[in-house]
């Protein structure tokens, strides 16, 4: 099970929702609906948390709690 928070938002520009994992960096995925866009943030973090194990890198664990951004 994922617990990542996930931020979803619409960009004007691109004309997509867009999916943010903030606790993973870069870890970003898009859709044409809310609900695409967080099934494919679900994949995007599957495969960060993949291609981090592959390399040896850090993975964060979920706060599991709220982001707070200034």
């Amino acid at each position: 099970m994922i617990k990542y928070e996930v931020i979803i938002y619409w960009s004007e520009e691109d004309g997509v929702f867009v999916s943010e994992a903030p606790e993973l960096p870069g870890c970003m995925a898009h859709g044409d609906t809310q609900d695409a866009a967080l099934g494919n943030a679900l994949d995007a973090i599957r495969l960060w948390i993949e291609t981090a194990k592959e390399f040896g890198d850090p993975i964060p664990e979920p706060k599991g709690r709220r982001l707070i951004f200034a």
